[in-house]
């Protein structure tokens, strides 16, 4: 009798971590739904990723989205796991930080893996258990300037995620939280073309100056990132849940 794959349910997966993340659990064997707001980009990763890749197009700050895919996903089945990992940032002082960005910002940071979460974990918990694996930043721990919507974001994601812990330590559902650094992303390229329009300095010297503030002196890999959501979805997690883990090269808290 052959053994039903496991399904993985990845937000924010066409491109970046969610990208990683996606491919890393389809080469371990699962099924994975790979959402994501551009169904062109998702048509791209089918493409490499093959069959096991299920695109679904959907944008996470939509309410009515979100519970329309958390639909089509339990009508093919309960998922084993659940990777939270679209996000957006905002740069911004306070005083120039309007009410609608933050709104927005907490709609893809803390809203949407709500209602995933909402929506999936009891099935997953009725089905026998389940990971959520949640995509914070370093900010969840930690404040930096100009960053005020973006930081209460990922520090109501990593509350979300204790809380929720607790709730299901007992229904076998760990729920566990991975706070990156600078990681080779397109927010990592806004984020140095800023710092070059803001100061003048080339591509380079501005990598070099973001890439510095961690002791390791380097831009972490969305593969490192991915490969920890590996290690959280294994039977060697199965005891870890609540905890938040670091992928910063040594960032000084």
């Amino acid at each position: 009798m052959t053994t039903p794959r496991k399904t993985a349910v990845v937000t924010g997966a066409s491109r970046g971590i969610g990208r990683a993340v996606a491919l890393a659990f389809i080469r371990e064997g699962y099924d994975v739904w790979a959402l994501a707001r551009s169904a062109e980009a998702l048509d791209g990763l089918r493409k490499e990723a093959g069959e096991a890749l299920r695109p679904l197009a959907v944008d996470v700050a939509d309410e009515a989205a979100v519970l329309t895919a958390c639909r089509t996903v339990l009508q093919a089945g309960t998922p084993q796991v659940l990777v939270n990992n679209a996000g957006i940032s905002l740069s911004a002082p306070l005083t120039k930080t309007r009410t609608e960005d933050l709104q927005r910002v907490l709609a893809v940071n803390v809203t949407a893996p709500f209602i995933f979460c909402r929506e999936l974990v009891p099935a997953m918990a009725a089905a026998g258990g389940g990971r959520v694996i949640n995509i914070g930043s370093i900010t969840a721990t930690r404040g930096a300037r100009y960053t005020s919507a973006y930081c209460a974001s990922k520090h109501a994601l990593l509350g979300m995620t204790r809380a929720l812990a607790i709730e299901y330590a007992r229904k076998a559902v760990t729920v566990n939280q991975i706070n990156p650094g600078w990681v080779e992303t397109d927010m990592f390229s806004s984020a140095v073309g800023a710092v070059t329009q803001a100061t003048g300095r080339s591509a380079g010297q501005a990598r070099e100056a973001l890439a510095s503030m961690n002791a390791m002196g380097r831009i972490i890999q969305p593969e490192e990132v991915a490969a920890m959501c590996l290690f959280l979805a294994s039977d060697a997690a199965a005891s870890i849940t609540g905890a938040a883990y670091a992928i910063d090269g040594g960032e000084p808290g």
